[in-house]
């Protein structure tokens, strides 16, 4: 029976970590660098072609989705490099041992460490994410279409990669870990887009491929979500867009989640994680 009590202390114990390592106030200045970075790009945008029709929104959310694609990658890159060290060192130095002659199970730990650093990423990228569509909207005037769940898929998608890379640390060490991670995160994404040149062109090997993909790992889910939450109306695409079908086959295109891909994701990162504490259970200290 895993205890509540002893997963709070875990969390918090790692949230201290955090800032004695100084990793929050890193992300801070960061934040704020990009956010003042985002206004003064957008706004040089803007004095050079005024955001005054269909064909500049399009332009300037193509940017802004290929901003928050970059900004995926470091909250993913961020994610991997926080979790890969997280239980493997412990393991080998022999700490987590002098952790558990206490009455704390093993999946308390993994389940402590993984609710702290959530903790820091789903913040960040929340307060980083609304910032960022701030600092756009000030300067452009410019919102997409459903500017309000663009963050919390983001933050979502850093879970993922967050919760990938604490298991891979129970059994692998953190540069092979970490590594692995990021490769995944990478092929994923590309088999996305081969997923979406497949539903452009009716392929349907192309189209499997990319379910597939994202049934194994399914953070490019939750980055099409990010995508279409940026991207302008529909009314907008279709009056820029020769042929809007074809813009599925675009990296920075996005779809609509459905609710079944949301649980399937909800029941991927549990389903992580209970394997993450199975390992860790059975491997010898």
């Amino acid at each position: 029976m895993i205890s509540a009590r002893s997963v709070g202390i875990i969390a918090r114990l790692t949230l201290a970590e955090a800032v004695r390592r100084r990793l929050l106030w890193a992300l801070v200045g960061l934040t704020l660098l990009i956010v003042a970075l985002t206004w003064w790009g957008f706004s040089r945008i803007t004095e050079a072609s005024p955001i005054t029709g269909p064909m500049e929104m399009l332009a300037v959310s193509q940017i802004l989705v290929m901003l928050a694609f970059m900004f995926s990658f470091v909250l993913a890159m961020t994610a991997v490099f926080a979790a890969s060290p997280a239980i493997g060192p412990e393991i080998e130095s022999g700490l987590l041992l002098a952790v558990l002659a206490r009455p704390i199970r093993r999946g308390e730990v993994l389940l402590g460490r993984w609710l702290g650093l959530a903790v820091i990423l789903v913040a960040y990228a929340l307060v980083a994410g609304y910032l960022e569509l701030g600092a756009v909207w000030l300067a452009t005037g410019y919102l997409p279409s459903d500017p309000l769940w663009a963050p919390p898929y983001l933050a979502a998608e850093s879970l993922m990669l967050l919760t990938l890379a604490l298991t891979l640390s129970t059994r692998i060490v953190s540069v092979a870990g970490g590594a692995i991670a990021v490769v995944g995160y990478g092929l994923v994404w590309m088999a996305g887009i081969l997923g979406g040149a497949g539903e452009a062109l009716n392929n349907d090997m192309l189209r499997w491929a990319g379910t597939i993909a994202r049934l194994i790992l399914p953070s490019d889910v939750l980055w099409r979500g990010v995508a279409w939450a940026l991207t302008p109306s529909p009314d907008v695409l279709e009056s820029t867009v020769a042929n809007p079908a074809l813009y599925q086959f675009s990296p920075f295109s996005g779809s609509q989640l459905s609710p079944g891909w949301l649980a399937w994701c909800l029941v991927w990162v549990a389903g992580t994680l209970a394997i993450g504490a199975w390992l860790l259970r059975r491997r010898e200290l």
